[in-house]
């Protein structure tokens, strides 16, 4: 059920968003990015509504083609499109496109390095409707394919900023998709996004949170709140997971006493194994929580219960910078 409506959520529903956002940020960006370039293309598996493209559609109709409920052929199409020098973009769930058109995505486009940008919605545990629907172990899986590049932003600014770079940048693309009313976090002063660097979005002595994708703004509320307790409190945002950022994470370690990662994903093969992977090769030991995903199927319920209890929210990185 819905923590604000006390009901369950029907599909496409979200949670009511406070503060700043920006609806449907990718649509429109790649609106912006379809003017600019006429090979841009986009594509949906009968998911337009649910993973913000209708924008792209409507402004660029001869541009747009919806396969219907298969996703292997999804990936192909896209895949042949990009072999007639055109830029494709395909939405989809993460669930979808990583279990249903694994084989695709490796064989049809990486192997050949054709520009398909993959953009996947519901990433983690951004749904209610169970193992079915949520993808808690994408970027693990995708970031092991070669050429393929890998992100996953956390708010609508850089939802733009990460459309944008990928729609320039030549070869293929798995996006993870914060959809509907995205939050804006990053402020103004941020260095742009670049694909393969990390961001540095707060400065801290005694922890350093290292986060990704939705985390990020729970990140940023757990800092805050214990900076408000006398604990200095750093955030570096990850939303490169492919290429990753292993100087830049090494970095930011070296100067705070522990540290903790933060994913809306699994920790096992997620960002909390390539932070142990980085902290390793640079020879640095430092006290290392992981905050995420435990290795079983998520069940249904309303996104904020099932976020609290598998312990994901800015309560339990608290808990986590005070532990």
């Amino acid at each position: 059920m819905s923590a604000t409506t006390g009901r369950t959520l029907g599909m496409g529903e979200q949670e009511a968003v406070e503060g700043r956002f920006v609806d449907a940020p990718f649509g429109n960006a790649l609106v912006e990015a379809a003017r600019a370039d006429e090979r841009i293309v986009g594509l949906t598996a009968d998911l337009g509504k649910y993973t913000d493209i209708l924008p792209f559609a409507q402004a660029f109709p001869d541009r747009f083609f919806n396969v219907g409920m298969a996703e292997q052929n999804l990936i192909a199409v896209s895949a042949g499109l990009a072999k007639v020098d055109r830029v494709a973009f395909c939405t989809t769930y993460g669930v979808f496109a990583t279990r249903r058109a694994y084989d695709f995505i490796a064989i049809a486009c990486a192997h050949g390095n054709l520009n398909v940008k993959i953009v996947a919605g519901l990433p983690g545990l951004t749904t209610g409707y169970g193992g079915t629907h949520q993808a808690i172990e994408d970027t693990g899986l995708v970031r092991m394919i070669p050429n393929l590049v890998v992100l996953d932003p956390c708010d609508a600014i850089e939802v733009r900023e990460a459309t944008l770079a990928i729609a320039a940048h030549d070869g293929p693309v798995y996006m993870r998709l914060p959809r509907g009313r995205v939050p804006v976090l990053i402020e103004p002063n941020q260095p742009p996004f670049v694909i393969g660097k990390s961001r540095l979005l707060r400065s801290g002595s005694d922890v350093g949170i290292i986060s990704t994708g939705l985390l990020t703004g729970a990140a940023l509320e757990a800092a805050t709140v214990m900076e408000s307790q006398g604990i200095s409190v750093g955030v570096l945002h990850v939303p490169s997971i492919k290429p990753f950022d292993n100087d830049g994470v090494a970095e930011f370690s070296s100067q705070v006493n522990q540290i903790i990662t933060a994913e809306n994903h699994v920790t096992d093969g997620g960002l909390g194994t390539l932070v142990t992977q980085a902290l390793y090769r640079a020879q640095l030991l430092k006290p290392l929580r992981h905050i995420g995903l435990p290795d079983k199927y998520i069940e249904c319920g309303s996104v904020p219960y099932l976020q609290a209890k598998y312990k994901i929210t800015a309560a339990d990185i608290v808990d986590a910078c005070r532990g």
